[in-house]
């Protein structure tokens, strides 16, 4: 992982060692550094290949300021930098009281090195969404302050006991924790779960419900980082000041699967799976069928190694192939520091695209599916890499904010460390240009937009049910962002709320190929994990653009089983059941 105000991974590495040039060491000064990953020259894009400027027809207004809470991103930075320290700020995006209504989770912090919450602002954090961008803090109701935690990370969001309501789990440093709904209300089902078997020093990152056997229950991926507790945390000091340390000098580990037994328990099947055979430094988490064979699979963005794209086989093993499908380095076979990660077919071709982030002065990573045998690093054509070199990457995700049909790219950013330069950042947003390339409209999307600062977690969703994708965003230390899309640009759309029967009811993975009345194709699927440490929208989001009318919906559930929609009306939510 990377680091920021209290940032850990590679990006610290990066980030501050290079601290005395503007706070980044550039690619050749980098690779001169003993024990740092090497880092190439970005090269240059092919003569003709940058596109246009775009002006964008939508706004974002933080509504945050209006919302009365007392959180904050909390890593209790007092200049004693503790590993853990940057990664601090996940989201979820769930209707936990079932009203229809997107609300807002927050993981949080803890102190250090007590790794106790002894007041509110450490407290984890649940908005209920009144509607119209009104919120109202309902922590203490629902039972998720969370005050026996040590510090958390990551946030998965998932119905795991197909009960009709959002469970979490939290992944931490010490003991992670499994919180089951009950009608709006959480209860802490960790004990006797099977999730409460990892050692307490393993810092598990970022986390994923989704149906690896497909046998209708949810299962867990989760990404783990190293072994790490307050009493052997490292010192790293320079002539500049003490700074994260480097992420070489700790251990990597195994990612964990744990499968749903369907009572309340999970399986750990690390080894059996597959999964054990490989360790890493795991950031972002990106879920999808990728080879078109029915089955999910699995890619892990590490920090500072390569990374892993497990390919599930169907018969409950994975194999490790991030290698042969060309997505464990970058174009120049290099290591970088992955980050946050989603899945998302960005040039309508109907296979599932990767997209990763990583820390300024390296390539943004864009991977182009080809056609499910491999995929084809596009960060250099598609204009990824120039746009990117320099932004320190956190959370991301695939998101049509203004509903043309195109995914674009959104990134939450900010440096590892405070010190230099260019340290806290904005946020940008890459439209997609009818899939020849990208395009920065950060500077147009208003000042809500752009505010500077170290921002980490990040969810998409429609808050407000105007049909437009609406973005949460968190920065250490700080009020987290509301941010509401005021689009009205006239572009129509459509969002899928696919309830599973087979499939389970939360339908992860579930395949929609939408056709429109004017012959357009678009492709999307079900997906929660998205970017760094957060859960967004479970439904599925088509942006229409122009086309008024849709001919049909074609929808691949996780059970095998087809179904056909037709003539499909425009501008609303549609609720489609799985057939018995």
């Amino acid at each position: 992982m990377r680091q920021a105000p209290g940032l850990v991974g590679s990006t610290l590495v990066l980030a501050l060692l290079a601290i005395g040039v503007g706070g980044l060491l550039e690619p050749t000064d980098r690779a001169q550094v003993p024990g740092r990953m090497r880092t190439a020259p970005m090269p240059d894009l092919p003569s003709g290949s940058k596109l246009p400027p775009v002006e964008p027809s939508v706004r974002f207004e933080n509504v945050a300021g209006d919302v009365e809470f007392g959180y904050t991103s909390n890593n209790h930075f007092t200049g004693r930098k503790f590993f853990p320290q940057p990664m601090c700020g996940g989201i979820a995006l769930i209707d936990f009281d079932g009203d229809g209504k997107l609300d807002i989770y927050f993981t949080n912090g803890s102190r250090m090195p007590e790794y106790d919450r002894p007041d509110p602002s450490f407290h984890g954090c649940l908005l209920r969404n009144r509607g119209k961008g009104r919120f109202e803090d309902v922590t203490a109701k629902a039972k998720l302050s969370n005050v026996d935690l040590s510090f958390s990370f990551g946030v998965a969001a998932g119905d795991f006991d197909n009960d009709g309501d959002p469970d979490l789990f939290l992944a931490n440093a010490g003991p992670n924790a499994l919180y089951r709904n009950d009608e709006g209300t959480y209860t802490d089902v960790t004990a006797g779960s099977g999730l409460d078997r990892k050692p307490e020093d393993l810092l598990s990152v970022c986390a994923a419900f989704f149906d690896y056997d497909r046998d209708g229950l949810l299962d867990l991926v989760v990404s783990h980082y190293t072994f790490w507790n307050p009493a052997n945390d490292r010192v790293c000091p320079t002539d500049v000041g003490e700074i994260y340390c480097y992420p070489g000098i700790y251990q990597s580990v195994p990612h964990t699967l744990h499968r749903n037994l369907g009572n309340g328990e999970f399986e750990d099947v690390t080894e059996k799976s597959g999964f054990a055979k490989v360790k890493g430094k795991g950031m972002g988490i990106a879920i999808a069928d990728f080879d078109g064979n029915g089955w999910q699979d699995v890619f892990v963005a590490n920090d500072t190694e390569p990374n892993f794209l497990y390919m599930n086989q169907g018969d409950g093993t994975f194999l490790e192939d991030s290698w042969a499908w060309g997505v464990a380095y970058d174009e120049q076979g290099a290591v970088v520091s992955g980050m946050g990660a989603d899945t998302g077919d960005y040039d309508n071709d109907g296979w599932p695209d990767i997209f990763y982030n990583n820390l300024q002065s390296q390539l943004w990573a864009l991977f182009q599916n080809e056609g499910g045998q491999r995929f084809r690093y596009m960060s250099p054509r598609s204009g990824v890499a120039r746009l990117s070199r320099r932004f320190s990457g956190w959370s991301n995700g695939f998101i049509d904010y203004d509903n043309d049909g195109w995914k674009d790219i959104y990134s939450s950013n900010g440096d590892v460390d405070y010190i230099g330069t260019n340290s806290e950042q904005h946020d940008t947003m890459f439209h997609n240009v009818e899939g020849k390339g990208f395009v920065d409209v950060s500077e147009g999307l208003g000042p809500d937009f752009l505010p500077l600062g170290y921002q980490r977690g990040s969810a998409v969703g429609d808050l407000n049910d105007d049909g437009f994708p609406d973005l949460v965003v968190t920065s250490l230390n700080k009020t987290p962002r509301i941010l509401l899309n005021s689009a009205d640009n006239g572009s129509h759309w459509l969002w899928l709320d696919l309830i599973g029967s087979k499939s389970g009811r939360d339908a992860i993975g579930a395949k929609v190929k939408v056709t429109t009345g004017t012959g357009r194709t678009l492709h999307n699927h079900v997906s929660v994990s998205k970017g760094f440490m957060s859960s967004s929208d479970r439904r599925v989001h088509i942006g229409l653009g122009g086309d008024t009318s849709v001919q049909s919906v074609e929808i691949i559930w996780p059970s095998g089983q087809t179904q056909a929609l037709k003539d499909v009306k425009v501008d609303r939510v549609v609720r489609v059941e799985e057939p018995e």
